[in-house]
Parts: structure tokens; C-alpha cells; sequence
């Protein structure tokens, strides 16, 4: 009996040491399939939630990329290194002159849009090379700063040299230059000694399971791709037709929540998901469509998942 592809998401709570992609491997051989992938690195040293997609779940991680993410870090004042964490080569040693109230000041003051330069040890590529990539050759790249959000900071907790805190940011922030940005305002430095994703927009590190665990745990945590996403749904009546590349129309409709033109929506079909697509309309023009039997055009098809 031919063995039935798993399609979905798994919640990883990734220890300390391996590699996203060490992590993808150990999914691939849990699972038996080639087609897995990840929505978001983490480093070697971090912990916390990782999203893996597995079989088709793949083509829906690009939609995840976006979503705001919440860390637990614990960053060292007065030393600075090479990585911007304390894996690196520590380039330099300071006094922390700082009293408590400018340190809880001067992390405050990040609260908000900023631009941060990515470190030249990261996973960000730079003519098709990841820099950690060419750094390790010797050549570091520095990337023009880019815009990132800090949404919250909350649970500041002051024990020098140590200090840790919770923060909500924007998908590309890099929390070892937020530490790093930290430590050069306060004229001491800053390196990151401990960092916990904990969640990635709807989903949270308590619903993930560690990829150790039980083979049969791990695959009982898989969510359906139904469930991954949080687009507009519309059903339709005739899945053929989207698996033949035929953009839906009035009639094809039966049931759908509100959205508008250029809205992303997904298309379900007997219960399942079948297909990502884009609005031509709103939804609240549809009846006006019906009204003057007006056959039109509604979504054009993205991504189509042949589930059967």
C-alpha cells in the first residue's frame, strides 16, 4: 500500500547547536520526503520556534515570512565581538558606566521604526553568497541598513553585566544588532548571550514540540494546511476547474468571507485547500454581479495544491 504524503506545518522547539537547516534534514528523514523547508532562520546558538513546512505546506511558507516575531533575549554589557553574539571573537572590553534608569532608557528608546544594519555574520546573502558565508573567507560585506520595526519591549530584568528583555519585532530585525545598537548608545557595547524566539505571528513555542521527542509525537504535531493561514476563504463548487488553470468566476462561488481587490484569498474545495489566489473585486460587489447576471471574473489562481 503506497505510504500517503503529509502535507503541513510543524511547530519546532529548536535547541541550542544545530542549524535551521539541520533541523529541515532531521524533518526530511522523520517524514521520508525531500520537500521541506523552513520560514525564518534561526542561529545556531538561539532556541525557540522555527516553522517548518512540510510536502506542499513549502509553497505556503513565502506567506509566513512577513509575520511579526516575539524573543526572549539576554545580552552582556561592556564586550563586543566580531559575531554580534557570544559565539564570536570578542573585539572589545569596556566598563559599564551606566546607571539603571539610562540602560532601561536607552532600550526604550528603540521602541518604534529604525534602520539597523544586519550583521555581517548572518544568513542574509549578498550576490547569491550567505555572509556568514564570506565572512569566514575573510570578506566582510557591509549591507546597507534596512528598516525594521520594534513593536514592544517588555520584562526588563538589569543584573550586570547581564541584561534581558522581551521584544515583539518585524519580520528582518536582527536581535543581535538591536543588542549591539543598545550597547553602542550607552557607549559600554553589547553582545547576545542567549536569545528564545517564542512566537511567529499566530503561533507560539508552547504548541511546538522538540524534533527528539517521539517519531510519532513529532508527526502527531503536524497542522493541516487548512489551518496555516489566516486569508480570506472562498469556496467553490468545482474543483476541476482550478486544477486546469481556470480562474474562478460568479458562478463558481459558493461561499466567501469579506475581502477586497488585490486581497490574497484562499480557495477551498470539499474541505480542503486547493488553491492561493489574488481579488479582481471586492467580495461586496459580487451580488451586484449576481444581480445583473454578470458572469465576471472574481480571483486569478497564484498557486494551485493538487491534493488528490
Amino acid at each position: 500500500m503506497e505510504q500517503k504524503i503529509i502535507s503541513g506545518l510543524l511547530l519546532v522547539d529548536k535547541d541550542k547547536g544545530p542549524t535551521s537547516h539541520d533541523i529541515v534534514n532531521k524533518v526530511r528523514n522523520i517524514f521520508s520526503i525531500k520537500q521541506v523547508g523552513h520560514a525564518g532562520t534561526l542561529d545556531p546558538f538561539a532556541t525557540g520556534l522555527l516553522l517548518v513546512g512540510i510536502g506542499k505546506a513549502t509553497r505556503l511558507l513565502e506567506y509566513l515570512q512577513g509575520e511579526t516575531k516575539v524573543y526572549k533575549v539576554k545580552m552582556q554589557l561592556g564586550i563586543i565581538t566580531d559575531t554580534f553574539d557570544i559565539t564570536g571573537t570578542v573585539m572589545e572590553e569596556n566598563n559599564i558606566n551606566n546607571s539603571e534608569r539610562e540602560i532601561i532608557e536607552a532600550i526604550n528608546s528603540f521602541i518604534g521604526t529604525y534602520k539597523q544594519v544586519p550583521p555581517a555574520y548572518s544568513a542574509k546573502k549578498y550576490q547569491g553568497k550567505k555572509l556568514y558565508e564570506l565572512a569566514r573567507e575573510g570578506k566582510i560585506i557591509n549591507l546597507p541598513p534596512r528598516e525594521v520595526t520594534i513593536y514592544e519591549i517588555s520584562d526588563i530584568k538589569i543584573e550586570l553585566p547581564y541584561v534581558e528583555f522581551t521584544t515583539k519585532v518585524s519580520a528582518g530585525t536582527y536581535i543581535r544588532s538591536l543588542c549591539m545598537d543598545i550597547g553602542y548608545k550607552l557607549g559600554c557595547g553589547a553582545t547576545t548571550v542567549e536569545l528564545r524566539r517564542t512566537k511567529v505571528g499566530k503561533f507560539d513555542v508552547g504548541n511546538a514540540v522538540r524534533i527528539d521527542e517521539n517519531i510519532e509525537k513529532v508527526k502527531g504535531h503536524v497542522i493541516p494546511m487548512e489551518e496555516i493561514l489566516d486569508l480570506p476563504k472562498i469556496v467553490i463548487l468545482d474543483k476541476t476547474k482550478v486544477y486546469n488553470g481556470i480562474h474562478p468566476k460568479v458562478e463558481d462561488l459558493i461561499s466567501y468571507d469579506n475581502f477586497k481587490k488585490d486581497d490574497l484569498v484562499q480557495i477551498f474545495a470539499d474541505g480542503k485547500l486547493i488553491a492561493i489566489a489574488m481579488a479582481e473585486r471586492n467580495s461586496s460587489f459580487i451580488e451586484t454581479l449576481k444581480k445583473q447576471s454578470r458572469n465576471e471574473r472574481i480571483l486569478t489562481l497564484e498557486k494551485v495544491f493538487r491534493l488528490d
